[in-house]
């Protein structure tokens, strides 16, 4: 037998001033402040950037352990390599008047997710003992958006 209920949704849409080249901005207090502003008990959160050079990820928030992300990182995709993305003689398209060398954050981005999905159960983020929510800059100080749905009941 099953229970049904009718669902609610509530949104947010946050906006960080980043300091630069992997800074890692831990996101997961507001989230948690949002969803219980929701009232919100059960169901699904979705947390998403709005941006191609940044990206979200379900770690610990411990100082070494960051080191070793941006050095994996860095390794994948190093800044000093060229990119053809940086060509901007050759480029043709999805240029700006303030467009800058960030083909090294674009090659980053592709390993860490844009969005997260989260259960919600009693009011309740399901998070490890050392998850944190962590947003990560993968180019220049700018700001930027995280926008966070809730689904439930």
């Amino acid at each position: 037998m099953f229970k049904y209920s009718i669902m609610k949704t509530a949104h947010k849409t946050i906006e960080y001033q980043t300091k630069g080249l992997f800074d890692f901005i831990d996101i997961t207090d507001e989230v948690k402040t949002f969803l219980k502003e929701s009232e919100i008990k059960n169901g699904l959160i979705n947390i998403q950037t709005l941006h191609t050079t940044v990206g979200l990820i379900l770690n610990e928030n411990e100082p070494l352990l960051i080191e070793d992300i941006k050095a994996h990182l860095e390794r994948i995709a190093p800044t000093t390599l060229k990119y053809n993305h940086d060509d901007f003689g050759r480029r043709t398209v999805n240029i700006c008047d303030d467009e800058c060398i960030n083909g090294h954050s674009h090659c980053k981005a592709i390993h860490l997710p844009v969005n997260l999905t989260l259960n919600l159960i009693n009011g309740e983020i399901q998070l490890g003992q050392w998850q944190r929510i962590l947003f990560v800059e993968l180019d220049k100080a700018r700001k930027r958006k995280v926008q966070i749905q809730i689904m439930g009941e």
